[in-house]
C-alpha cells in the first residue's frame, strides 16, 4: 500500500511539539493593526495550542 502524503496546508499551519502537542498562530494578525492595541497584538503574536477535537483532526492530515 502506498505512504500517506502530509497535507501541504496543514504542515504550513501546525507545529507539532515535543510532547505531541498541535500548536497554531491565532486569528486576527493580519490586518488593522493600527486599530488594535501593542498589548493585544502582543498577545495575538504567541501560539496557542489546538483544541482537542480539531487537534484530531490535524494529526490525521499530518500523519501523526
Amino acid at each position: 500500500m502506498p505512504k500517506q502524503k502530509t497535507h501541504s496546508g496543514a504542515k504550513k499551519r501546525f507545529k507539532v511539539t515535543g510532547s505531541g502537542k498541535i500548536m497554531k498562530q491565532q486569528a486576527n494578525l493580519r490586518h488593522n493593526l493600527e486599530g488594535k492595541a501593542t498589548r493585544r497584538t502582543r498577545r495575538l503574536d504567541q501560539e496557542q495550542v489546538l483544541a482537542k477535537g480539531d487537534a484530531k483532526v490535524a494529526k490525521k492530515l499530518l500523519g501523526i
